[in-house]
């Protein structure tokens, strides 16, 4: 039975302003790329046209269409059980860090394939740097401790004309290293940025997928769904996000004069003491933190540089005075 029809908002103002994602979703237009998108789609108990968000392959479908329709990206895929990530999050982390360049660039965007940014983790989604690409035109170097997903990211790049020449994908062979291996000593990168593991184990994240249950209105004794799938590395680590930062932090020290900023995604509000205390420790010189919010979710950026402010201006003026948007 249909429940009474909510009143929904044209955009979703959470959302950075310059999100394509903001408005909902216009399952038309979408099928209209993406026809195979028509199935997974039906009324909800309040009439809307959506889609089971407890189905992996739904949402799956879903972000396949989203990136062809707002992002020109054909053939875009990931193999069974690994992370789709929710794309309106991922852009917003994008263009937030984007403004943070422009905070530090004289208010202008730095932009073209000189710039380069590091995806800490790339996933076998390639999700960061399809965005980064596609809307400030950035070349990316992503990392990744499994083979199997430098190989679909590969793939991904392959197979899409927009991405080539713009992404390199490099495996991390150490698991408890960030930047070693990946890049050279001589080499600079303009940022950098992570989507850390949340959970601390196994259990805590088997946890966290019975609250999206709960959340969906779903049967609380269903088993177990990661309805945007996930490998265990993916979603959790010894330590959880906590320890994965505080590790990212104190190697980035190493690397302090090959970037320009260090970023990553803080899920978890609790653990920015901790984070905090590890940026005290390492010396930085700056550090900023980004909020961002999509839905009820609040996140934010956590970003830090070692370079003083002449160096920075060394920095801005010999590597993006000629590469920079409004």
């Amino acid at each position: 039975m249909l429940q009474k029809k909510k009143e929904h908002p044209k955009e979703k103002s959470k959302l950075h302003p310059r999100n394509k994602n903001r408005e909902r979703y216009d399952f038309k237009k979408l099928i209209e790329r993406t026809p195979e998108l028509e199935p997974f789609v039906k009324l909800n108990l309040y009439g809307d046209e959506s889609i089971d968000f407890a189905n992996p392959e739904a949402v799956k479908m879903l972000n396949k269409a989203i990136l062809k329709h707002h992002y020109g990206i054909e053939n875009w895929d990931v193999p069974q059980g690994y992370l789709c990530p929710p794309i309106p999050g991922r852009a917003d982390y994008i263009h937030h860090i984007a403004d943070f360049l422009c905070r530090n660039n004289y208010g202008k965007i730095p932009t073209g394939p000189k710039i380069r940014c590091m995806d800490v983790g790339i996933g076998a989604s390639c999700i960061y740097p399809i965005i980064g690409v596609q809307e400030y035109d950035w070349s990316f170097i992503g990392s990744d401790i499994d083979p199997v997903a430098i190989e679909s990211a590969n793939q991904i790049i392959a197979s899409d004309p927009i991405l080539h020449g713009k992404v390199e994908c490099k495996l991390q062979t150490n698991h408890k290293d960030f930047f070693y291996g990946i890049i050279r000593k001589d080499e600079h990168i303009d940022l950098s940025i992570c989507n850390p593991p949340f959970h601390a184990s196994e259990k805590e994240a088997q946890a966290g997928s019975l609250r999206k249950i709960h959340n969906l209105h779903l049967d609380k004794k269903s088993e177990p769904v990661l309805n945007f799938g996930g490998k265990n590395h993916e979603l959790w680590c010894d330590g959880g996000e906590e320890k994965f930062v505080r590790s990212m932090i104190q190697q980035s020290k190493k690397f302090a004069g090959n970037c320009f900023c260090f970023s990553t995604m803080i899920s978890k509000e609790s653990n920015l003491r901790s984070v905090y205390r590890a940026l005290e420790e390492a010396e930085v010189f700056g550090t900023e933190t980004i909020p961002m919010g999509q839905g009820n979710k609040i996140s934010r950026i956590v970003a830090w540089t070692f370079l003083n402010t002449e160096e920075q201006n060394k920095w801005k003026n010999t590597r993006w005075k000629a590469t920079s948007a409004l």
